[in-house]
Order: structure tokens, then sequence, then C-alpha cells
């Protein structure tokens, strides 16, 4: 063998994980299977559709590491709440047998844009529209071909019309809801069917038989929340014809437009995988239910005529913090949108959402983040109904209650805070006397409650400022100081204080859980005061005690068996010390080493958590993804900065992890982050150009981004010795 034939076997021999491939196309970058095995909490799913559509279909499985699929779900309502209409083909001998059972899957393929699977007998496909789908199945094992519809709902029913038509209906919603959403399924094959027939009288479930001569089967279907000849109609403007590889190839198109918003090069594989993928996750949610001039609200349960967009499903409590603020730069016309849509809500239902389902407000997790969201909008350029939704936002804070999962009027706990600035908290054993607190497992969060409305009622006051309410922007001014009256000095730690103003003893603030805090403990909610930073670092001594704090926390060990730790707080996964990747609350810390004067341990433990956390396997998530809540911070950091405080136009720096990314901006101008000499080691950042004047802060603004530029920035594998 010759040296160069030697040579380019050597070469073909090489991992894949250097440099990534220019040729290839972004949307295939994306891999919907990355964190599709839980590390503690929930994976994430093989979610096919189009971007912020109401069409999303999902294979239903334990994990990716399971070959059992239950049933692809033509539809889900709610990111991870609701699937419906389940359907799966089979090739069997015995079609009575298979009522009950799963698809064993083998060589699947999964994009955003499309679906595919080896089931026995049977290669199945999928490819999303708006508000349709369409599936083929190419028959190439011996047997019938039956194809089975089940409800996934304990509400829900099939029908058929024909020998080639099913409808369905299923209700799906909150269990606290007195009425539930309605979902309607038409479907239609491309070929006569057969032996068509429920088990028994249940008609929670259908079956069809193809003619055992056709190999390739198509169905066509479309979904509706208004009724079933709105299914049809939304099927039939999208799918007019049974040509499954345009839909296909118009949805990849679809994903290369939105995903393409954001250019990037000269990062390996593994990190352009990942990048891509959490972008990807980002445009799931919020979903438009306007079906072609007509949408269905459960706010006030009726069908509304309009040609503007509907957007649900959005949990707040996750996305403030870095997805609404990644779209206010990508799609604003979009986000304008969305906010106009949950003021809608308000002016329907007279409660401004916490969790803006599509099946209605569901009051999840805490706080009166819709204030945030929109203040951060108002002050990056937004325009829309302020004053409107300012009624709601401030009806929450003062007059409705703002505890765990919980709605309605205010609480004698909520106007103890009212009164006192802080929820008061119950000493170990006390019993509870509130009867709207859940005692079994969330309770008070008596610390993180006046932590985060503090911050919301910050966002309040801005509003206020603008519209001219004197009074009002003084009032929340002073609530959004009540964090300090659950800060201890003496222990450097936001500490929980009972109803006479003593604080709690014994207390542990690493390993006490909801009777405190939301998910977290002490260690995170220290630094979740992002609307006073400089009121915090002084409270804590001042930057420098700050900075040592910070380290503290990257540093602590759990102090116990990880499983009693786990015990108490399941939510706080991707442990590094005692800060925690796997939830919301934490992503703006590492960020806040730049305020405190040493922006290279931003640099540093910015690199480290994503590298470790968030690789392109099925590991790759640290915890719940919440429908593009965590894959934010991901898209954010791995270009090389973050919306610390979201309702300020403020940017803190950190290091990117690609030679250049662009931002092709709305308004037709280009951001763009070079980092000269980057690699694994070269993760510091030694001088900062932007447009070719040095940078000699580590924060950028909105209106820079927005303006357009290029921040260049050199890089090092030693730290700067510039603060």
């Amino acid at each position: 063998m010759t040296l160069r034939k030697i040579i380019l076997g050597l070469c073909c021999c090489l991992p894949l994980l250097s440099y990534a491939d220019s040729k290839k196309s972004v949307a295939d970058y994306a891999d919907p299977t990355i964190g599709g095995v839980s590390v503690l909490l929930e994976t994430t799913r093989q979610t096919m559709h189009l971007p912020n559509e109401m069409l999303r279909f999902v294979p239903l499985r334990s994990s990716m590491l399971d070959d059992w699929i239950d049933d692809f779900a033509l539809q889900m309502p709610n990111h991870r709440r609701h699937w419906v209409f389940g359907f799966m083909p089979f090739c069997t001998d015995n079609p009575e047998g298979v009522w009950s059972a799963p698809g064993i899957i083998n060589n699947e393929e999964t994009h955003p844009y499309y679906y595919r699977a080896q089931l026995d007998g049977v290669t199945f496909e999928f490819a999303p529209s708006k508000k349709s789908g369409i599936i083929r199945m190419t028959f190439d094992g011996k047997g019938q071909h039956p194809m089975r519809f089940r409800s996934r709902t304990p509400i829900g029913f099939y029908d058929h019309e024909g020998n080639r038509v099913v409808t369905g209906t299923a209700g799906f919603g909150q269990p606290e809801c007195k009425e539930n959403m309605t979902a309607y399924l038409y479907a239609e094959f491309d070929c006569d069917m057969h032996d068509i027939h429920y088990p028994g009288q249940d008609t929670k479930h259908l079956m069809l038989t193809a003619d055992g001569q056709k190999k390739v089967v198509m169905m066509r279907y479309g979904i509706s929340y208004i009724d079933k000849e709105q299914a049809k109609d939304n099927m039939e403007r999208e799918i007019p014809q049974f040509n499954f590889d345009r839909i296909r190839q118009d949805a990849k198109k679809t994903w290369e437009k939105r995903l393409g918003q954001i250019e990037v090069s000269g990062g390996t594989e593994s990190h352009m995988r990942t990048f891509y993928t959490a972008l990807y996750r980002c445009q799931e949610r919020m979903v438009d239910i306007n079906e072609y001039g007509r949408f269905f609200s459960a706010w006030d349960r009726k069908v509304h005529t309009s040609d503007e967009p509907f957007f649900v499903d959005n949990w707040l409590w996750d996305t403030h913090i870095a997805l609404e603020p990644l779209h206010t730069i990508l799609n604003p016309d979009i986000e304008v949108q969305k906010i106009n849509s949950v003021i809608e809500m308000y002016k329907e239902s007279g409660v401004m959402p916490r969790f803006a389902l599509t099946s209605g407000e569901w009051a999840g997790m805490t706080g009166n983040f819709a204030a945030v969201w929109m203040m951060d909008a108002w002050a990056k350029g937004l325009r829309f109904d302020i004053a409107t939704a300012y009624e709601g936002f401030r009806k929450n804070s003062l007059e409705r209650t703002l505890l765990p999962w919980r709605t309605g009027p205010a609480t004698p706990l909520d106007t103890f805070y009212n009164a006192h600035g802080y929820y008061p908290a119950l000493r170990p054993g006390e019993p509870e006397t509130v009867p709207e607190v859940d005692t079994n497992w969330e309770r008070r969060q008596s610390v993180s409650l006046t932590t985060v409305n503090s911050y919301s009622d910050w966002c309040i006051a801005q509003i206020a400022k603008m519209l001219g309410k004197t009074e009002d922007e003084k009032l929340f001014m002073e609530r959004s100081k009540f964090y300090r009256n659950v800060f201890r000095t003496d222990k450097c730690m936001m500490w929980p204080k009972d109803d006479k103003g003593e604080w709690v003893e014994p207390f542990n603030p690493m390993h006490d859980g909801r009777a405190y805090f939301t998910e977290n403990n002490a260690y995170i909610f220290n630094w979740d005061v992002k609307h006073d930073l400089e009121g915090l670092f002084m409270l804590m001594g001042g930057p420098q005690k700050a900075e040592a704090k910070l380290d503290e926390l990257f540093h602590m060990g759990v102090g116990t068996a990880k499983f009693r730790f786990y015990n108490v707080l399941p939510d706080a996964t991707g442990l590094m010390g005692m800060f925690q990747m796997g939830n919301e609350p934490s992503f703006h810390i590492p960020y806040l080493y730049d305020y405190v004067g040493a922006p290279w341990k931003t640099q540093k433990y910015i690199h480290s958590l994503i590298d470790t956390y968030f690789i392109d396997s099925y590991l790759g998530m640290p915890g719940d993804e919440d429908g593009g809540g965590m894959s934010a911070f991901v898209v954010f950091s791995m270009m090389g900065f973050f919306p610390v405080t979201p309702g300020t136009t403020t940017y803190a720096i950190g290091s990117p992890f690609f030679e250049k990314a662009t931002l092709h901006l709305p308004n037709g101008k280009s951001f763009t982050i070079k980092a000269k000499d980057i690699s694994k080691d070269n993760k510091f950042i030694q001088n900062a150009l932007l447009n070719g004047i040095p940078l000699n802060t580590p924060f950028l603004t909105h209106e820079q981004l927005m303006s357009g530029g290029v921040l260049e920035l050199q890089m090092s594998s030693k730290p700067s010795s510039k603060k």
C-alpha cells in the first residue's frame, strides 16, 4: 500500500468532532433527539412542527432509549401537558391483537421538519404544515395493514365517514378547570379502507385496514379547536393533495429561514448541533391557533373572528428569562402579536395570565412575570396596549394571590405581604393555617415569593412612570425593595422570617426546600434580585464580598449524600458546586461576575457549563427544557452574551463558542460577533472592539445590537487583567 493511500485511509477514520460541514443545512444540525434521556426530570420530546405553529407531532415513548412507541400523537395541544389522537400502523396477521400494542421501531431519522422510522413491516414518515400534517406508510412486510386510532385523553371518540375519512374529538385541559378544551381531527386516506370497526362498543378506539396489495398508503389530516369542518378546511388549505415530498420540502425551507436568522461558523460539529438544536427548541412556543380568520379562546369560551394571530401556550416563569428576550431581538413583530394575545386574554377573563395554555389560564409556578416580559419588550422598542396590560399587572400584584400554583383573590398571606413587605414563613413542624397553600409538596415558598415579586413590582414601577402614574410609581418602587426584608446580613443569605418578624431557626440554606424556596435553595435565590444588583451587593458588603460569595456558590458541595439532597430538591439538577444549571433561576448567575469586576470568571464558567451539560447526545439537557426556556440560555450563551435583567436594555458579555456569529436582524441590519483565535482553551477575552472602537466594559446595549455592526473579540488561554 502506498504512503498516500495509508494517509487517506487514516483520514477516513478520524472522528467527526472538529469542524462543522459548511454545506450542511442549518435545519439538519437541529436534532430533536438531543436531551431525549432525562438526567432526573422530564425528557425532551421529538417534536416535529413549523416555528410557532399550532400542529405539533410527537412520538410517545418514555425516553429515546425506549424502542416502543405507544402512539404517534397527531397533536400536542400544550407543551408536554397533553397529547391527543394517537395513531399507529401495523403489518400483522393478527389485527385484533394490536389494540393495545406498541409500535416497535428501528432506524429513526428525526428533524424538525421530517420524521422517519422503521416499524415491523412498515416504514413510517411524517411531515408538518401549520395546522395539518401528512403521513406516508410503506409496507414491506407480510400480513394485513391495520391502522389504529386511540384516544389519549379521558374524553374522546372517533367516527368515520365512508371508507377514507376518520374524524375525532378529544377533550383536554387542566384538572382544576370546570370545562375542557376540545380538539377536532379530520383525517383522510388516499385509498379505500375496509374492516372498519371499534373494540366492542368503545368508540375511544378505531381500526381500519388498508388493501394488502397497496404498498404505499398516505394519510393527510387537519386539527382544529373550533369543529371538525374547520379541521377539514385547515387540511385542504395546507395539504390540497397527497404530495408528501412537497410538504416535507416546504417545511424544511421554513425551518432553514427561521434557523438562518442566526448564522454561526468556525465551531465544532458538536457545538453546531447543540446550538441549532437549542434554536429549534426556542421556536416551539407560543403557537398561533387562529384558523384562517377564526379562533376559539378558552378565556371566554367563544369563537372569535379576527385576521390577527392568537398565540397561546406559554409558561412565563420559565420563558421570561431568556426565550422572550431572544424573540424580542429576532422576531419583534411576532413578539408583539404574542403580547397582544395575552392582553386579549386579560380583556376576556379579567385575569392577566401566568401560564397561558391553549386550554386556558393555568396558575403555574409563581410570580407576576407578564410584567417583566412586557416591560422588557417595551424597553426594547416594541409597542402595544401597555395601559391595559398595566391594569392586569397591578391587579395581580395588589388584589390577587400569587401563591404557588394558585389563582383567585388575595389570601391572608398576600395581604400580609402587602402590609409587611415579605411572605411569612412557618417554622419547622408548625402546621399550615392558610387553606390555599398546598401542604403536600409546593408549600409556601415564602422567601422566593418575596424576591420574585420585588422584581416584577420594579418592572410595574417603570411602566407606571411611563404612564405618568406618579403615586403608583412610588408605591411599586417601595415594593421593589421588599427583598431586603428577607436578607439576613449576619448570614449574608436570603432567610425565612416568621409572621412576628423573627428569623426562622433551625434553617439549612442548602437543604430546606419548598417551604421557603421554589425548586431551588437559598444559595440560588440569594442572587434573585436582578433589578437591584448594586443594592444586593451592598447588603453583602460590597462587590468584592459578593464575588467571594459567588465563588462559594460554585465550589460548595451538597453536604450530604446526593440522593438525600435530591429527595428534597429534585429540580436542582446540573450541579457545579451549589450552582444549578438545570433550573431557570440560575441562568443569570454566572454572568454576575461581570458586575463585580471579574468577567473572566463568567467566561470560564459559561464554557465549562455548556460543554459539560449541553452536549449533542440523548443526555444533553441538564433539567426540564420547558419549551425553549432552557434552550434560550444556550443560544444566548453560545453567541456570547445574555440578558441578565429583562426589563432593561443591557446584555452581559460572556464568551462565544464560534469564530463568527451573525444575527440577521429584522430591520435588515446584521450584528456580528467575531472571536479571533477562539479554541477550547482560548475562551478568555483579552480585548474587544465594537465597530472598531475599544469596548472597555463587559456589557452591550440593545440599541448597539439592533443598530448592527461588528463586535470583535481577541481570545486567549489566559484571563485578562482588565476589569
